[in-house]
């Protein structure tokens, strides 16, 4: 299991709520322009959901709901817990999660520009690796595979 996260992390996250309340939409459809230049990572993903514009609310919701829980984390068992189900039906594996964050990442900072700095992406990336390796492990039990 992952250290857990500081609370200054846990500050920093939480005050990002409002933010990612007005903004969660443009982040994460701007995350998916920048995951997608890879087709390999395109082909893991419903495209129909992208067309209908669910997937990036989806994410959007997700990410907020993290933010305003990050230091509640029973609060989303029962999301981690469809969307680990989800990861697992779609073939989603370890290695591609590097690939989300560094499209992630990077689209809170094309989204918010300077009203993010270096302290506030760190604290994200924290964030984010700290709730991947919930799912990863989680995901690992679901496919049969010691955590």
């Amino acid at each position: 299991m992952a250290d857990p996260l500081s609370p200054e992390t846990l500050a920093i996250v939480k005050s990002t709520a409002p933010a990612l309340q007005e903004h969660g939409l443009a982040i994460t459809t701007r995350m998916y322009e920048r995951l997608f230049v890879d087709p390999e990572m395109k082909a893991l993903f419903d495209q129909a959901a992208f067309t209908s514009g669910e997937q990036p609310k989806r994410l959007a919701a997700a990410i907020l709901a993290f933010a305003k829980n990050v230091d509640n984390l029973p609060a989303l068992s029962g999301a981690v817990e469809r969307i680990c189900a989800r990861h697992v039906e779609t073939h989603i594996k370890p290695e591609h999660y590097p690939a989300v964050a560094n499209a992630l990442l990077p689209a809170i900072k094309d989204v918010l520009g300077d009203a993010v700095d270096d302290t506030v992406l760190d604290a994200w990336g924290q964030a984010y690796w700290f709730l991947a390796d919930i799912l990863k492990q989680r995901e690992a039990q679901l496919y049969g595979a010691p955590a």
